[in-house]
């Protein structure tokens, strides 16, 4: 099930150019371009005489020609040249799709195109904020269901058995986990309180003992998720008080693509508030956050093999599972919610 209307994630800006990009969404398949001004184009990836893919095709000034018969396409879908023939029959167009480019990303609307309104890309502002260090950002292709990724964003005690090596310590289980509910956002917070720092904060934040840490995750129906989490030394914090000025900060941000019920395209990024223009920290800190999420692909694909395996078993839920219960049960609202429309 999807929600389509909606921003989605479908490339990095300098994925798209003047060469054509195939992209399936949503089980929709997409074709995105540039044409001679620099903005992106998106059109259904199907030509509408004989349905070979526009992705096989090239771009001509501003048109997307068919590579089997020639046909051209303008950036509304319009079929505006047929070679050998003046008269454009009618139908002869294919699907657009609302395109904006922000956070160096290109989010795609594959909704109603009356509806696309840009204020419903998430503020990241800390992607272009001078205090704050972008990590160079990259996507993954998982071959799982979209929701899986959520579930594993906010279940984050999965870090002690998947993650020691980076971001994991054999104790977090030990401190509770706190879900809110609000109206389009589901956030899991949990405070580690006067315990060893993981070994990814260890290299990058130098900490001489024991440290105070938060992991403070909020998903956004569909499934957009950012992730607020840091450490200071001991003793320097209230998590009564929420998040702290001091220590180091990091910004996790997340956006997975459902291509179709099985694959994803996972796009994701990182910024942070320290070591402003070091660049052996940034090529430290994508090392480290790379390795994590290879690891997460291997659990993640694993459960998607299971589940189509035998689809109609029952699964048994714990505490830890309450924010993504509370995540799916958003976007269920949602799909229900637009299918009444």
């Amino acid at each position: 099930m999807f929600l389509e209307d909606y921003w989605y994630c479908a490339a990095l800006t300098h994925e798209v150019g003047i060469k054509p990009l195939r992209r399936v969404i949503c089980n929709e398949p997409v074709v995105l371009y540039r044409n001679t001004q620099g903005c992106p184009i998106a059109l259904e990836d199907r030509c509408c005489h004989r349905a070979l893919p526009l992705s096989m095709g090239k771009v001509v000034g501003d048109r997307l020609q068919c590579g089997y018969h020639g046909l051209e396409f303008d950036q509304s879908g319009a079929c505006v040249k047929i070679p050998g023939q003046d008269q454009i029959p009618s139908g002869a167009s294919v699907k657009s799709y609302p395109l904006v480019e922000r956070w160096k990303w290109v989010w795609i609307w594959m909704g109603d195109p009356a509806l696309a309104d840009e204020s419903m890309i998430p503020n990241w502002w800390w992607f272009e904020h001078p205090d704050w260090e972008l990590v160079k950002g990259k996507y993954l292709k998982l071959d799982c269901n979209y929701e899986l990724i959520t579930d594993n964003l906010l279940d984050l005690s999965h870090l002690a058995y998947v993650h020691l090596n980076t971001l994991g310590t054999d104790d977090i289980s030990e401190f509770p986990i706190k879900t809110d509910r609000e109206e389009n956002l589901v956030r899991m917070t949990r405070w580690i309180i006067d315990r060893p720092a993981p070994p990814m904060f260890q290299a990058l934040g130098d900490f001489k003992g024991t440290v105070d840490r938060w992991q403070i995750v909020e998903t956004f129906s569909p499934c957009l998720t950012q992730i607020r989490a840091g450490a200071c030394d001991t003793g320097r914090c209230d998590p009564a008080l929420g998040e702290p000025d001091t220590g180091m900060h990091i910004r996790s941000l997340n956006a997975p693509t459902p291509e179709t019920e099985t694959s994803t395209y996972y796009f994701f990024g990182h910024a942070r508030d320290f070591a402003i223009g070091d660049k052996k920290v940034s090529e430290d800190l994508f090392r480290m956050v790379s390795q994590t999420f290879d690891e997460d692909v291997v659990i993640l694909e694993s459960q998607q093999k299971m589940l189509c395996a035998e689809p109609n078993r029952d699964l048994v839920d714990i505490n830890v599972d309450a924010p993504g219960i509370a995540a799916r049960r958003m976007l269920r609202r949602d799909i229900k919610a637009e299918q009444r429309t």
